[in-house]
């Protein structure tokens, strides 16, 4: 029996985006996320006694600006060479031989496969074979996996491989493969990089993306670490597992406000989804986003006093931990509940207003207000002057002002 750890896209020191909007983000625990995933990973490898290590592509999150990253990188290995742990990797898009300038010589435990064709590694005491290929520049568009030597007999044969495969929505095309092309090589294991989302394609042959190690942004929420497998004797994988190594934990949550027509039952829902995403999160940090759904008698004044409930949120994160939780930002994305058709039968004027809201843009506000500075309410008037969102919720504030006007 063997057992390995299968990681990709590391991103080391990779820059969180938006973090700058918000004053109150611990931007330096969060920056400093992906060195501490590496760590972990590192932990896990020594603490499990592993064979070998894999990393499928995307180390570095493009070229650096001082080779601090490359040596935090080299250290983390040292602390494997010392039990004789290999690490065979790749690069990827993001850090593609034509990206990295400051790089540095690795280890000698560290063993990068080539970038103009795939090579073949076979252990001198373990039956199994790596197949690998790195990137040689940022938009890789060929079918690397083609050209990956067939599998060697008696040998457990895994491919190291960075690809989108077939495509993904969220995900730009590289070395795109069929799965088709995949199992022809005969192989067991194929470790891709590139896809963030966790993901086992296929048991047979095993086709797996152990996701990023670190969660960077809202999108990339839920689990993130690396995939640890193990081998018997007869070469089957007998276990595989995803194990944690971030130590942020992004949440994206939502709220369905169907049956809810106060603001006291709301702070408390909003509560009790924090508290449930920390208990998910464990001892990391919580970075979480709210989005409120649903029709609801709240729809307008939630639209009208945006900023108050932004606040809010960020209110009840702290008094659950201020240390642990972190709120990044409140989405609308309710209906009312009232029907504007209805409103709109109240008078000409109101139907005058609802009929100009259908095709009101923000470009259009300076001249809208003045047209509307002796018709609407002043609350109206004063929610749609601050308001720097979309049509809709424009629209919202009005309608808002119109529905609970005498």
């Amino acid at each position: 029996m063997f057992t390995f750890i299968h990681a990709a896209d590391l991103h080391l020191d990779s820059p969180l985006r938006g973090l700058s909007r918000h004053e109150d983000a611990p931007v330096g625990e969060i920056r400093g996320a992906t060195r501490r995933a590496l760590e972990n990973l590192v932990t896990l490898a020594l603490q499990k006694q592993v064979n070998f290590v894999l990393i499928a592509g995307d180390l570095y999150d493009g070229d650096q600006k001082d080779y601090a990253t490359a040596l935090f990188f080299n250290r983390q290995m040292l602390r494997l060479r010392e039990k004789k742990i290999p690490v065979f990797a790749i690069s990827g898009n993001h850090d593609a031989e034509s990206v990295i300038t400051k790089a540095l010589a690795p280890p000698q435990n560290v063993q990068f496969f080539p970038v103009k064709k795939p090579a073949s590694f076979t252990f001198p005491t373990l039956p199994v074979t790596i197949h690998g290929q790195g990137f040689a520049n940022a938009s890789v568009q060929e079918n690397l996996a083609l050209k990956y030597p067939e599998a060697v007999p008696g040998n457990f044969n895994i491919g190291l491989l960075h690809t989108s495969l077939a495509g993904s929505a969220v995900h730009d095309t590289y070395a795109p493969c069929s799965l088709a092309d995949l199992e022809k090589k005969g192989y067991h294991y194929w470790a891709l990089g590139h896809i963030h989302q966790p993901e086992v394609i296929r048991q047979d042959p095993w086709i797996v993306y152990p996701g990023n190690i670190q969660g960077r942004k809202v999108n990339e929420t839920g689990v993130r670490g690396c995939s640890l497998v193990e081998v018997n004797d007869s070469l089957e994988v007998t276990s595989h597992t995803l194990i944690p190594l971030d130590v942020v934990r992004w949440a994206h949550l939502e709220l369905d406000l169907s049956n809810v027509a106060d603001e006291d039952t709301l702070a408390s829902l909003i509560g009790t989804a924090f508290r449930e995403a920390l208990q998910d999160a464990g001892d990391r940090l919580l970075a979480v986003r709210l989005t409120l759904t649903g029709t609801t008698a709240l729809h307008g004044a939630l639209h009208a006093d945006l900023s108050r409930w932004q606040a809010e949120c960020t209110s009840i994160a702290v008094e659950i931990d201020h240390e642990q939780v972190w709120f990044e930002r409140l989405k609308l994305h309710t209906s009312p509940a009232y029907d504007p058709q209805e409103l709109a039968q109240r008078d000409d004027l109101t139907a005058l207003v609802l009929t100009a809201l259908q095709d009101f843009t923000p470009e259009q506000k300076p001249s809208a207000l003045t047209a509307l500075e002796d018709k609407l309410p002043p609350a109206a008037l004063a929610g749609l002057a601050e308001s720097t969102h979309l049509k809709e919720e424009v629209a919202a504030i009005v309608l808002h002002s119109i529905a609970t006007s005498e």
